[in-house]
């Protein structure tokens, strides 16, 4: 009976490799992530230079560029969700990444915890959502008083999210 024991936990325990699947796969989506943003970026830049050399200045050139540079941002922050994601599973369920603890660096990706991960992961992902709110208000029309009191009740509200998620750190 020890034997089968000792075998079932063996399997069990070897079973949390299949984490690697989604380290993984995190990596090669944040990977994705940066290249596209980088790519959005170089397509706002050569947009701006062509602008400027063939002396032309569009209807809301300012509010596309803006736009597709906060949209790379976004991008950025969601690529930045799946490396911590990855780097979190890996030192949860596989090994500490020696690497990183013998460097000097930062220690962002360093991960003890489910809930320290599930930390970390909200308040980049509540970044992301400001970034996608500011991107989407930049392409609003107001045509009156009440709906830029709701354009700044919005920002109000995450004003004082962004207060409490920082307060709620280690600050």
């Amino acid at each position: 009976m020890k034997l089968i024991e000792r075998f079932f936990e063996n399997i069990l325990w070897n079973s949390r490799f299949f984490v690697l699947l989604a380290v993984i796969f995190s990596m090669l989506g944040g990977m994705a992530l940066f290249i596209v943003a980088s790519m959005d970026i170089w397509g706002v830049v050569t947009h701006v230079a062509g602008v400027y050399i063939n002396h032309l200045h569009p209807e809301d050139f300012h509010e596309e560029v803006v736009g597709g540079l906060i949209g790379a941002i976004d991008l950025y922050l969601m690529a930045i969700v799946m490396f911590i994601f990855g780097f979190g599973l890996y030192e949860l369920f596989i090994s500490d990444i020696d690497i990183a603890k013998e460097s000097a660096s930062s220690r962002i990706l360093e991960i003890h915890s489910l809930d320290e991960l599930k930390d970390k992961l909200a308040k980049v992902i509540v970044m992301v959502l400001i970034v996608s709110f500011f991107q989407r208000v930049l392409h609003t029309d107001y045509s009156g008083a009440l709906e830029m009191l709701y354009f700044s009740v919005s920002i109000l509200g995450l004003s004082v999210g962004l207060y409490f998620l920082h307060k709620g750190g280690n600050h």
